[in-house]
């Protein structure tokens, strides 16, 4: 597993964006040029490969990502990103190097795969719709199951989440664009505040999901930016909010939808200002299969033991995925795999300090070849 460890981090130090991924998808060609397994682009930047390709259909398929994010680096580490205000921030490059590490092994052994093995070097999972955008390219074509997971700091080390339903949640956003009368500063009066009234929305919003959704549904709104003016004397003639649901189901996503709406124009209304509001839909939530999330738990017990599941209690996450669209599809399982090891790896993905476990590359890898029917590595 050295190779891999070494080819995550040369692909941490170079990281790209979503739909950017044009060296990191030549990289990964090369190495599959070099074990002499079959690919093809897909999607621009996506490589899907296949192990014993005249094996029986239909086929297994395997997931992982390969985009970075819009993020400043803080860990110091030797393998840091060369890239100004680029990261992989989310385990991505793990991701990635965990494949190949198992399609280095599931080569090595092919003849002992009955099934045909799809592996899929995901671009854009960020935000980008990588998974539709293969799918509309023929990824899932002879296809019958597919497996992913990511990497989750919140969870101890080799803990695994896997329900047999939900397990992240949806996600969308959304903008206001608010209109009053700007003015002095001194002058409140001969003004109409979109400040103010943004405040006063801001504060209403909140009470949408304690007031609005059953407390048995996880459901989330976060105001996640403000802007106003730009001089401290003059009261501005627009503010503009925006923010990020968290739905677990499309019912709860039209109620909130229709929620926030309603409350910015009818809150703004009373302090005498107009509000726009603009709702955009990113992923569904992501939801298993419960025969493949069964395989899916049943195998990593095999591997490391009863007590490896994560409690359902803290099912589903708010984090979303567009492994959604594959499930979609296809049957299927999607796992969160902990990998917080006392205070080492305990960075939450998005942060600037969060750093990849490379103990997971030969773990994840154990449980991959197993979802084959492959045996293990010694």
């Amino acid at each position: 597993m050295a190779h891999a460890r070494e080819f995550r981090r040369a692909l941490h130090a170079k990281p790209e964006l979503s739909w950017q991924e044009h060296n990191t998808a030549n990289a990964i060609r090369e190495q599959l040029d070099a074990m002499h397994i079959a690919w093809r682009e897909c999607a621009q930047t996506c490589t899907l490969a296949w192990i014993n390709p005249t094996g029986t259909e239909p086929a297994i398929a395997l997931r992982g990502d390969i985009d970075a994010l819009p993020i400043r680096e803080e860990t110091n580490k030797p393998w840091q990103s060369k890239t100004e205000r680029c990261m992989h921030a989310c385990g991505h490059d793990g991701h990635t190097a965990t494949l190949l590490a198992t399609a280095r092994w599931l080569k090595k052994h092919e003849h002992q795969l009955e099934r045909k093995v799809v592996l899929i070097f995901q671009p854009a999972e960020e935000g980008g719709h990588g998974a539709r955008e293969m799918i509309a390219d023929g990824a899932l074509e002879g296809v019958s199951e597919i497996y992913g997971w990511h990497n989750w700091p919140a969870f101890p080390y080799r803990t695994i989440a896997c329900p047999n339903a939900i397990i992240m949640c949806g996600n969308g956003t959304f903008s206001i664009k608010i209109t009053g009368k700007g003015g002095h500063a001194s002058q409140p009066e001969l003004c109409v505040d979109p400040v103010l009234a943004a405040s006063a929305i801001t504060v209403a919003l909140q009470q949408i999901c304690s007031h609005r959704i059953a407390p048995q549904k996880a459901a989330v709104i976060s105001v996640t930016e403000i802007k106003a003016g730009d001089a401290p004397t003059v009261i501005p003639e627009y503010a503009e909010l925006k923010g990020s649901i968290r739905v677990p189901d499309e019912e709860t996503r039209h109620i909130i939808n229709h929620a926030i709406t309603e409350i910015a124009t009818l809150t703004g209304a009373s302090y005498g200002v107009q509000c726009t509001v603009e709702h955009s839909m990113r992923y569904s939530a992501t939801i298993n299969h419960a025969k493949q999330a069964n395989l899916a738990r049943r195998q990593w017990q095999a591997l490391y033991g009863e007590k490896s599941l994560v409690p359902g209690t803290l099912l589903p996450v708010m984090a979303s995925e567009d492994f959604s669209y594959y499930l979609r599809e296809c049957q299927g399982a999607f796992a969160l795999i902990g990998s917080r090891e006392g205070n080492q790896n305990a960075a939450p993905c998005h942060s600037p300090h969060y750093d990849f476990n490379d103990n997971l590359i030969e773990d994840v890898c154990r449980w991959f070849c197993r979802l084959t029917g492959m045996r293990l590595p010694p």
